[in-house]
């Protein structure tokens, strides 16, 4: 069965789709690479559309709420009605954006490639698509229906695409998410969550020579609120007061600033105190500055834990990887991805089903080839596995 799988086209694959920049932002790039992909996953039974992304925005640097563009998502379904449904779901978007000087793919000559979006994630789209191909040679294959979603904003909080992932989600036994596993092999086990806001202080402009005191300073109103959140910091929760927009000549009391700032949540009761902790700095800050404030944002990805639905789901991979001589270990990590979305709609997943690679966000990303057949037969075997016994 899995002698079905042949890993020269998949890099072939891989190294086309990579020479595709694909950046969140950039749509012309997005609208190549979903063409692409369409085409390639047509080769699967089921019905195949290009969705369009729901609607999303963002704060901009005046303070304003404005629309963020982003491309179509894939979306196929397979089989809807067979006793079995399961979940693949991937991304075509990189970090990388048009202008940015990583662009090429070039085989560095020691079993792996690099270039942008090798291992993260355009490799594990290969590796699922291989993987779906070869369950479809089976006899196994009538038992499963699937639906694949492949988003275009993964990268920047799936923001557009969540809606469409968490109705996929719906009724299935369980989910493989295509993030690239480490370079070893080690797949993420349990994840924390992620929270991104940005709050709008707006105080009063006024000359920081003649009149100063009858200004409201809105850069000290957001410095102040980054001390406190700072000072929120717990076991379970590290906040990141990463920038402030705003302010102006310095002859000018600044009016306006916007504070940006990341949360990582351990767990549910996590998000309750962070969220305690935004409502009362701001409303200490408005006492204290005299100034208006708004909040923007949420906790877009909830924590993963490791529970017993995904425990028998990691022991399903562990398994098949025994079956092929291939070792399967994971660990907590404090990174995000779609699975965190998957898991909070109640579906067990394994989020590192792709490639083995690393540096990835960077200019060093590498993919090392060998695990194109390597993690194309470990999916094939699980999913096999699932549709024979109908559960994890």
């Amino acid at each position: 069965m899995v002698d079905t799988i042949d890993a020269a086209p998949m890099r072939t694959q891989v190294e086309r789709w990579s020479a595709i920049n694909s950046g969140t932002r950039n749509l012309v790039g997005l609208a190549m690479m979903a063409g692409q992909l369409a085409d390639a996953f047509a080769a699967l039974p089921g019905t195949l559309t290009l969705v369009d992304p729901a609607p999303a925005a963002s704060v901009g640097a005046e303070g304003l709420v404005v629309a963020l563009d982003h491309g179509r998502h894939l979306h196929l379904r397979v089989r809807p009605d067979a006793p079995v449904q399961m979940l693949f779901t991937g991304h075509m978007d990189t970090v990388y954006p048009a202008d940015h000087p990583f662009q090429l793919v070039s085989d560095r000559g020691d079993g792996t490639i690099g270039g942008p979006g090798v291992a993260d994630m355009k490799g594990g789209l290969s590796v699922m698509l291989a993987a779906l191909k070869a369950v479809e040679t089976t006899s196994f294959a009538d038992r499963l229906g699937y639906e694949v979603v492949i988003n275009s904003d993964e990268e920047t909080g799936s923001f557009s695409s969540a809606a469409l992932i968490a109705q996929a989600a719906r009724g299935k036994v369980a989910a493989f998410t295509y993030e690239p596993a480490l370079a070893d092999g080690t797949l993420a086990g349990a994840r924390g969550g992620t929270g991104n806001f940005s709050i709008v202080v707006r105080g009063r402009s006024a000359h920081a020579g003649r009149n100063p005191d009858e200004g409201r300073n809105a850069v000290v109103a957001a410095a102040d609120i980054a001390l406190r959140l700072a000072e929120a910091r717990g076991p379970a929760l590290s906040v990141n007061p990463a920038r402030i927009d705003g302010g102006g000549p310095n002859n000018v009391v600044p009016d306006l600033a916007i504070l940006r700032v990341n949360f990582r949540p351990g767990d549910r009761d996590a998000i309750t105190y962070a969220r305690q902790a935004i409502d009362h700095a701001v409303a200490a800050v408005e006492r204290a500055h005299d100034v208006a404030i708004e909040v923007h944002g949420s906790f877009n990805r909830p924590p993963k834990p490791l529970d017993p639905a995904a425990e028998r789901l990691f022991a399903v991979v562990a398994d098949a990887g025994a079956t092929l001589g291939i070792p399967v270990a994971w660990r907590a990590t404090g990174g995000v991805c779609d699975g965190n979305n998957i898991a909070a709609a109640g579906v067990p997943v394994v989020d590192t089903m792709g490639v083995r690679g690393g540096a990835i966000h960077s200019p060093d990303e590498f993919m090392i080839l060998d695990s194109l057949y390597e993690r194309a037969a470990l999916s094939t075997l699980a999913i096999l596995s699932i549709s024979e016994k109908g559960r994890p």
